[in-house]
């Protein structure tokens, strides 16, 4: 029996599932930074960079939602906040702004990779590889290992350890947080089905717009789940240290 599954469903799915991944590892890097540095300030001091480019991220999509901003709170020891009037987009608006920093925090990860990689003498490798099988994942991990060893061992970079911390704020960041969610779900809920309904229609032009957007979130998902896994292997032995000091 064939599947009734077409490549463009099958990459819609790849991209759901991609970003399920990305929000629970940022969210599980946040939980491991937060038992680890026991007390607020040094957590705060991790988190600040990452919680402030959140913030902005939730910023532009009130921008492009059409909601008026009420309060902007970008450092506190509690976290940032951004509070708004109901936006001019019903329902998607809340969907724009929740999710912002899942778009906008791949941007800023891959141009500080570039401004790291140009003018801080950074090792970094050329080309990502699509995470489109096993084999590819196997391979990202791979180049992951190789950057770490470049500019840890190799040829050690002292402006590599300010990147490494600035992509380690960011990632602890990444996830629309609880509320953002809340606020969200029933739009990602219709945005879901909708998709779903646009490549079951296979409309050429409209399937072609469509893949079009998914591939580019995809490849920003990919660039955030690869900087999450370089996080996740600089945290798990401070994480080794937590648990064996008294």
């Amino acid at each position: 029996m064939e599947s009734s599954l077409t490549p463009g469903m099958i990459a819609f799915g790849a991209v759901i599932g991609t970003g399920i991944v990305v929000m629970g590892l940022s969210r599980l890097l946040d939980h491991i930074w937060a038992r680890v540095l026991r007390s607020s300030w040094p957590y705060f001091l991790v988190s600040a960079p990452g919680v402030v480019v959140h913030e902005c991220a939730h910023i532009i999509g009130c921008l492009v939602a059409g909601a008026r901003i009420k309060k902007v709170v970008l450092i506190s020891r509690e976290g940032g906040m951004v509070t708004y009037a109901p936006p001019a987009i019903p329902l998607f608006g809340n969907v724009i702004i929740s999710t912002a920093p899942l778009f906008f925090l791949p941007l800023v990860l891959a141009a500080l990779t570039w401004v790291f990689g140009t003018y801080a003498g950074c090792w970094f490798l050329s080309a990502m590889p699509s995470l489109d099988s096993a084999a590819s994942l196997y391979q990202l991990i791979s180049n992951i290992g190789q950057t770490l060893y470049q500019n840890l061992f190799v040829a050690f970079n002292g402006w590599f350890l300010l990147y490494l911390y600035l992509v380690t704020s960011l990632a602890i960041s990444f996830s629309p947080s609880t509320q953002d969610l809340k606020n969200a779900v029933v739009g990602i809920v219709i945005l879901i089905i909708a998709g779903f309904c646009i490549l079951l229609a296979g409309i050429p032009a409209l399937t072609g717009l469509f893949l079009t957007a998914v591939n580019l979130f995809g490849t920003g998902l990919a660039i955030g789940f690869a900087f999450e896994l370089i996080v996740l292997l600089v945290s798990l032995p401070a994480l080794v240290f937590y648990r064996r000091t008294p």
